[in-house]
């Protein structure tokens, strides 16, 4: 009877992890199509600093693994933690597969210019790869919705928000050619548009956690928090992912500025989409 039970047992745990492995592949993909598409990557990869890029793959850990504990349904941390590497690899092996396939890397390539631009693209390939779990996984427990019920969850995956919808856009010259073309006034109203989203969106989320009516009290509270805190982070992280893709150098402070609200306005859409899919 006891062997019948572990034997079970031991068959769900493999039948969950061959889940949750066709979930991280699946997700790898669809989350990061648009980048293994685009030619900017493909450049960057190539000849982008690699002490950027190694800066820039330890944070994209960091942040996976915090994802996998969040949206983890293990008791055990080293499990979200194997868990986290599972969907690293993934993201590595998707990114690998696709270039390959679409003829961006090929036999001849140096191994440098081969691994820059594996590993830039297997960033959005592993994200999407643990946000597939949360996605495809409709059997949530009441621990994991606990995991992000605290404050300091609540930022985290806000950045999280801001800085995977960043990258979508800051490899582009786009940023920097609207940034150089708005005015001052361009900039502020977009600062505005940028909070009073975040504010709208964040506000609504807080209504239907909390089950109350909209309030004065409120909307402060939410402000404060969340919107303020948030659109600071989305705009730290909108500078930080344009500095990394070389986006600022030989920039001045003004044009800098401009790039940096330019970029915070997706990234700040991110982080208040993301406490809303997340």
């Amino acid at each position: 009877m006891g062997s019948s039970s572990n034997q079970t047992s031991g068959q769900t745990s493999h039948h969950s992890f061959g889940i949750d492995l066709a979930h991280d592949f699946g997700g790898a993909i669809l989350f990061s199509i648009p980048l293994l598409m685009t030619m900017e990557m493909w450049w960057l990869g190539f000849h982008m600093d690699r002490s950027r890029l190694a800066l820039f793959l330890v944070l994209a850990l960091i942040m996976v693994i915090g994802l996998s504990y969040l949206e983890g349904r293990e008791e055990a941390f080293k499990i979200e933690m194997m868990d986290a590497f599972v969907a690293y690899a993934a993201g590595y092996v998707v990114a690998a597969v696709m270039l390959f396939l679409f003829g961006i890397i090929k036999p001849g390539m140096s191994l440098d210019e081969i691994a820059g631009k594996i590993s830039l693209h297997a960033v959005p390939c592993a994200i999407g790869a643990i946000l597939a779990r949360k996605q495809l996984d409709v059997q949530e427990t009441n621990k994991e919705a606990r995991r992000r019920e605290g404050y300091g969850a609540k930022i985290f995956l806000m950045g999280v928000g801001a800085i995977f919808l960043a990258f979508q856009l800051a490899p582009t010259e786009e940023m920097v050619l609207i940034g150089h073309q708005m005015s001052g006034w361009h900039a502020t109203a977009l600062v505005i548009v940028s909070v009073s989203v975040m504010q709208a969106f964040l506000s609504s989320i807080e209504i239907r956690e909390q089950e109350r009516e909209f309030s004065a009290d409120l909307f402060w509270r939410v402000f404060f928090r969340f919107t303020a805190a948030g659109y600071a982070i989305a705009l730290v992280l909108s500078a930080y992912v344009l500095w990394t893709f070389g986006r600022l150098e030989g920039a001045a402070v003004e044009e800098v500025v401009m790039s940096t609200i330019v970029l915070g306005f997706p990234a700040a859409l991110g982080a208040s989409a993301a406490r809303l899919i997340l």
